[in-house]
């Protein structure tokens, strides 16, 4: 089969197009044809060796939508999206024409999604899901969700669903303003110790739950928050500090919630799959739009495009 796949990290220029015997599914494996698969920063990520539990070598990948060709009668032939810590790191990913994982480690497709924009929402989605889910979102909180990515738009459009108060704060005008065109409040980020007041301006005692995607406005964020309030984190600056106002944070009965994708394995990150997936079918979530897609044996290209921070969510096509 043809994988892209790397022996050593340190350097992009390690990842090759290759052809690997098919993978075969051991006993309570399924073996899934790969139809579709996303590339994410954390993949490109993976390859430069910011990951030090990685085993070589690896075939990368942690998104994919495909169909289930070994394995169980009830789920022989069927459409599967998935997602994973493994995947990529410590077991062969997604980046190829097949793949191999446990049985549970896969969701039933959304009928209305293609395998291309399946295969776009594992990561971002499972990642603002655990946000919304371990940071406590429901019914009429006070939402605050800060950045312009996949994730801070995956957990907006989640956290409308569920009834929250949403406000979006993005960078540029433009954003703004697709932000309200989709039916958000949204400010724009402007000076740091400005946004306490900018949020207090929608939410007058502030946010009960902040969503910082960027890495950048943790300190900034705790004047906006409101008494108990949260303060969910997905990132951090390159040397993983940030000068927390801890007296203001303590004072207000605050806490931090860190998320990380990579402690779920695929079948924990498939019962998520599970749960909001119907959403899209119910037509509650939108359709992704402006999709990339790629033939796998350009993946090289790809990779370094997304290094190079190149817009566009770009879908690997074995």
């Amino acid at each position: 089969m043809k994988a892209l796949q790397f022996p050593k990290t340190g350097d992009l220029a390690a990842l090759a197009v290759v052809d690997l015997p098919a993978p075969v599914a051991a006993p309570g494996q399924i073996l899934v044809q790969v139809k579709a698969a996303g590339l994410n920063p954390s993949d490109v990520k993976n390859v430069l060796g910011r990951f030090p539990y990685t085993t070589l070598p690896r075939v990368p990948g942690r998104d994919f939508a495909g169909v289930v060709i070994e394995g169980p009668a009830h789920l022989l032939g069927k459409a599967v999206w998935g997602t994973g810590k493994d995947l990529g790191f410590t077991a062969d990913g997604s980046h190829a024409q097949y793949l191999t994982l446990p049985a549970d480690g896969v969701a039933l497709k959304p009928e209305l999604l293609s395998f291309s924009q399946a295969a776009s929402l594992g990561v971002p989605f499972t990642t603002a899901w655990d946000a919304l889910e371990r940071s406590q979102v429901k019914a009429g909180t006070r939402f605050l969700v800060i950045g312009g990515g996949a994730v801070a738009s995956a957990a907006m459009s989640l956290a409308k669903i569920r009834g929250a108060n949403v406000l979006g704060a993005v960078r540029r005008a433009e954003q703004v303003e697709e932000l309200r065109t989709a039916g958000f409040e949204a400010i724009q980020l402007g000076q740091p110790d400005a946004l306490g007041a900018q949020v207090k301006a929608v939410f007058s005692a502030g946010a009960e739950v902040i969503f910082d995607t960027t890495g950048f406005w943790l300190p900034a964020a705790v004047p906006a928050l409101a008494t108990f309030g949260r303060i969910a984190i997905i990132a951090a600056p390159v040397d993983g500090h940030v000068q927390l106002p801890a007296l203001a944070l303590y004072r207000r009965g605050g806490s931090v919630v860190g998320v990380n994708s990579l402690l779920y394995s695929c079948a924990e990150c498939a019962r998520m799959l599970e749960q909001f997936g119907r959403y899209f079918d119910e037509g509650l979530l939108p359709l992704p739009t402006g999709l990339v897609e790629s033939p796998l044996e350009e993946g090289l290209a790809r990779y370094a495009e997304v290094n190079e921070g190149q817009g566009g969510k770009i879908i690997l096509i074995p």
